[in-house]
């Protein structure tokens, strides 16, 4: 995260069992509170695949503890969605039960489930729109021309704001894990009109960056691309993560958005966001009969 280190202060932790490390959790501070990484869209402890529910409690208390200790009043600590597991494991939402925590805020994803996907009637329409103008999909490795043509005119004109990773920063990450960042950009007549820039892990396809030119309903840009990329290039994947619809700090929904993204068979899942007392710590005291 060393890309954005000027934005926050980092406050990452290491966790061990003796010499052997056995969870981190990338964080940063501001004032007295401790948040799940503000720069990653997603967070949590992260543990190995050895990890029992024991070495789960000792972790959240250690950590609760030393925080306490080291004056920082709260945690506040985004979970990690469940399609990014590889085993299934939910152990943190029992200990936040049991450290009382409290839910300050939970954004919907959009996922389609592997071998799921279906297009509604509209979507279709796109897509075969799509067809008929004889649209291209290349995968590139630069990012320039979808960032200085489409991504940062239209968030500018729309909502007044500059993408979350500049060109530089996006191309840092690229060279640093070039096979799980992935730009695919769409052409009609040799002309740039849409594309997006999609992070991959191994259970997961997340879309992190859409945008098209005005085209898009008239060419099908977006439907022919999306459609493609998960029936094709990602259908190995567990899960394709079109990402949240959300607006107001979670309190209101994209409507538009959503009913663009359940369109090709995605359903909700839930980002659960809490604020932990690290007082709180002493309550996983006891928690075995």
């Amino acid at each position: 995260m060393d890309y954005h280190s000027e934005k926050f202060s980092d406050y990452s932790l290491l966790i061990y069992k003796g010499k052997k490390l056995i969870s981190l959790l990338p964080a940063n501070l501001k004032n007295d509170q401790l948040f799940s990484h503000s720069g990653l869209s997603y967070g949590g402890f992260i543990f190995d695949d050895q990890s029992k529910y024991k070495d789960v409690v000792e972790v959240f208390k250690l950590t609760l503890e030393t925080l306490y200790n080291n004056n920082i009043s709260k945690l506040i600590y985004k979970c990690i969605p469940i399609i990014y597991h590889q085993l299934p494991t939910d152990e943190s939402k029992h200990i936040l039960f049991k450290l009382n925590a409290k839910l300050i805020k939970t954004e919907l994803l959009s996922v389609v489930k592997k071998n799921r996907a279906s297009l509604s009637k509209d979507r279709n329409s796109g897509l075969s729109r799509g067809v008929k103008n004889n649209l291209i999909i290349k995968e590139v490795n630069d990012f320039d021309d979808f960032w200085n043509l489409l991504l940062i005119p239209n968030l500018k004109l729309k909502h007044n704001v500059t993408p979350v990773h500049s060109i530089k920063e996006i191309t840092l990450l690229k060279n640093k894990f070039n096979n799980n960042i992935r730009q695919f950009n769409v052409y009609h007549e040799n002309d740039l009109i849409a594309g997006t820039t999609i992070f991959e892990t191994k259970t997961t396809a997340h879309v992190q960056y859409i945008s098209s030119n005005n085209t898009k309903n008239k060419l099908g840009s977006l439907d022919f691309l999306f459609n493609y990329l998960i029936k094709n290039t990602f259908s190995d994947k567990l899960f394709f993560d079109f990402g949240n619809s959300n607006e107001e700090n979670g309190q209101k929904l994209n409507k538009g958005l959503l009913y663009w993204k359940e369109g090709f068979g995605a359903k909700s899942i839930s980002q659960d966001f809490y604020k932990i007392e690290t007082l709180n710590f002493n309550n996983l005291d006891n928690l075995f009969v």
